[in-house]
């Protein structure tokens, strides 16, 4: 099937629609949120949030015998928000770091969620099958419905966070300050870490509890690489977790039994791979490229200084050296010949001969410059003074 092909399906067909615009939703506020728990060091928060909700999900069968996706929603949310409060707790009256309190609410919850998924499977009617979709996500299950209630909750969850983004953004990178201003910061913490709950609750459907860890700090971590704004950051998450969502749809569509939760999570490993590489600034590529020319740069301002330093010894500053005087003075760097082109096409330096270079008049400061820089207390030659009285003159 041929890309057209596959975006033709994307508007006409109902079971393909319905699943991207799912999963669309899913990256779009996973990656909102998620910038708040990258920036603030709680990417394993995300983790820990979705396997304590599993556990709500298998409650909220076992009292209500419903599978609506608003019932589950509602029990995986509750026990989220508990696993949460619980481990600010911790934290708070102990001496448990908060990476030891994630981990040990992380395994209790998950382990009391597949005890109580064993005990429900083990029920006489088969009304609890499916619950177990929830561990690694089934996209393909989504009924409109299932849409219009992760809309709603998507909905909420973004307009608290544009109500509280002043808030949030304190909260975040100040809160100290914060606090000065007579705002709680606990409150705070508390209400953003509530709608991080909420936005992994409504991924689990798609992705499941072990795997939605990814989509809270995926899209945020390659976002992270593009910009140093927060504002810009939480859009290009959102859109990267949108575009990992859509991808993933259209490609796990092609193939059949392809699942679409691990497909959505390996398109936007791939769209963290590709921001650390070509991200500006922070890519690794434009990094190397960067460490590069400063090496080339030094390179260059070496050369200089050395025949700056060997022309200080003569009565004119423009006196021609032998390449191979430079070369032994740069032993065990190499490119000297080079490295004279190069200057030699600034006009900073001429060849004398073949084997004599001067510098120019223009090159000289430069090269009196470079030499500063690693001799600063050196003292004028005679020579120099002659040529800083001849430059005063003109």
């Amino acid at each position: 099937m041929d890309i057209f092909q596959l975006l033709s399906d994307l508007f006409t067909n109902y079971t393909l629609r319905t699943v991207a615009m799912g999963s669309m939703v899913l990256g779009i506020v996973s990656g909102a949120l998620g910038s708040f728990a990258v920036l603030r060091r709680q990417s394993l928060l995300g983790d820990a949030i979705s396997h304590a909700a599993l556990p709500g999900v298998v409650l909220a069968f076992l009292f209500t015998r419903s599978k609506e996706p608003v019932v589950l929603m509602v029990g995986a949310i509750l026990a989220g928000w508990v696993g949460t409060i619980m481990m600010i707790n911790i934290v708070k009256r102990s001496r448990i770091k908060e990476d030891s309190a994630l981990g040990l609410i992380l395994s209790v919850f998950f382990g009391i969620g597949l005890v109580l998924l064993t005990f429900t499977q083990r029920l006489p009617d088969a009304s609890q099958a499916g619950l177990d979709k929830f561990l690694f996500g089934q996209a393909a299950t989504f009924l409109i419905r299932d849409i219009y209630a992760m809309v709603f909750l998507a909905g909420v969850v973004l307009f608290l966070l544009g109500l509280f983004w002043k808030e949030f953004k304190l909260l975040s990178f100040d809160p100290e300050f914060g606090e000065s201003q007579g705002f709680s910061m606990n409150k705070l913490d508390i209400l953003l870490t509530t709608l991080l709950v909420v936005a992994i609750v409504i991924g689990l459907q798609a992705v499941g509890v072990v795997l939605m860890s990814a989509m809270v700090v995926a899209p945020a971590a390659a976002a992270r690489q593009w910009t140093d704004r927060l504002s810009v950051m939480v859009i290009l998450a959102a859109l990267f977790g949108a575009l990992a969502g859509v991808s993933g749809t259209l490609v796990s569509s092609t193939t059949e039994g392809l699942s679409t939760g691990p497909t959505i999570v390996l398109c936007i490993s791939l769209i963290v791979f590709i921001s650390l590489l070509l991200a500006p600034n922070r890519g690794l590529i434009w990094q190397a490229l960067r460490r590069l020319r400063q090496k080339r740069t030094l390179y260059l301002d070496g050369v200089l200084a050395d025949m700056y330093s060997l022309s200080r010894q003569h009565d004119n500053l423009e006196y021609a050296h032998r390449i191979e005087v430079l070369r032994t003075m740069n032993a065990g760097r190499g490119g000297v010949y080079r490295s004279l082109k190069t200057l030699e096409a600034k006009g900073l330096v001429r060849r004398a001969d073949d084997r004599l270079w001067a510098l120019t008049a223009e090159g000289l400061p430069v090269a009196r410059r470079a030499f500063l820089l690693l001799h600063p207390h050196a003292l004028d030659t005679p020579a120099e003074k002659a040529a800083q009285e001849k430059g005063s003159e003109a």
